[in-house]
């Protein structure tokens, strides 16, 4: 297995990768593109969801291949982004057939970061279309930009206790097989260092200078505020140059879900939309099987959820003050 210092999603042949940070407030989108088309899946686990296009993924649905992924802040008006992505790629030749026309596929998920700085600015075509023009194959950004830029974790016990979250990238290598993450962690509960099982970032104590550690505090009977379904959500893609089939794709997004349960807690709650996308470009030419490909992206997306955190800087938004993980 390769060193995961500085490891990337775009490791993965075929993947590139884009943000659009709005300068206006922090909020952003960001866009990942396959020129060639993947296969695409996705696994939807919070239940309260912002999505496009997910139900053309289902195994049994027919387009089996995608061109793009959408991520973005904004809520539900963060699908509109995915609008300047499809006119970006069409205007690269890149879609599906249709007629005498090229249409690309996008699907993507939103994030709510609403809260933090003015609501009324919000990703829309133009901020993914710009996300397209920074599109690269050279390792993303990560922290305080594109969909991570309005990221926030641990909001249990008021947003005025939370931490500022964002966005994170790894890889792992496998007997010339990649698979790689991009996450942006806006996450209701903590995120959670794996190895130690120690929170990283979360919710604060009331004075704000050490960790509440949410489980434990939950469990010793400490109430949530009353929350808002919705205001949460990590979404990310897991990409692979293996070989696979539409419903593998599919069943790598569910098992790359295990890596947000090892490094969120809680997860996938009635606040959360948690949304997860797998792609399969088969640049490596081989597969080295489901057990294999599911372990890697659970691990990748594990790894992408705690570099989200660690890579992030303290914001202060109006009289909100987030810090990071870093500040702690």
């Amino acid at each position: 297995m390769k060193s995961m210092d500085r490891s990337a999603i775009t490791d993965v042949a075929g993947i590139e990768v884009g943000h659009f940070t709005d300068p206006r407030r922090p909020t952003g989108c960001t866009v990942v593109i396959a020129r060639e088309g993947a296969i695409a899946g996705v696994d939807v686990r919070g239940a309260a969801p912002g999505t496009r296009e997910t139900d053309l993924l289902a195994p049994t649905n027919l387009v089996d291949r995608v061109h793009g992924i959408l991520l973005a802040g904004g809520s539900a008006w963060g699908l509109d982004a995915a609008t300047g992505v499809v006119r970006w790629l069409e205007e690269q030749g890149v879609g599906f057939p249709v007629g005498p026309v090229l249409l690309p596929i996008v699907p993507g998920a939103v994030l709510f970061d609403l809260l933090v700085g003015d609501a009324t600015i919000r990703p829309d075509a133009a901020a993914g279309y710009g996300a397209c023009e920074s599109a690269s194959a050279s390792a993303p950004a990560e922290g305080n930009v594109g969909a991570g830029a309005g990221a926030v974790v641990g909001k249990i016990f008021g947003i005025e206790r939370a931490m500022k979250g964002g966005i994170g990238t790894a890889s792992v290598t496998v007997d010339g097989v990649t698979v790689g993450a991009l996450i942006a962690c806006n996450a209701l509960g903590d995120v959670i260092d794996p190895q130690s099982g120690l929170p990283i970032a979360g919710a604060r104590t009331t004075d704000g200078k050490a960790l509440v550690d949410t489980r434990r505090a939950l469990l010793r009977g400490e109430a949530p505020k009353p929350l808002l379904a919705g205001t949460n959500t990590t979404i990310g893609v897991i990409a692979t140059d293996a070989v696979i089939t539409k419903a593998q794709a599919s069943r790598l997004a569910t098992m790359g879900h295990d890596g947000l349960a090892r490094s969120i807690n809680p997860v996938h709650t009635m606040s959360d939309g948690d949304t997860l996308f797998a792609l399969g470009t088969g640049r490596a030419g081989k597969s080295p099987g489901m057990m294999v490909l599911g372990t890697m992206a659970a691990e990748v997306v594990a790894l992408a959820v705690v570099r989200a955190v660690r890579a992030a800087r303290s914001i202060t938004a109006g009289k909100l003050y987030l810090p990071a993980a870093a500040d702690l």
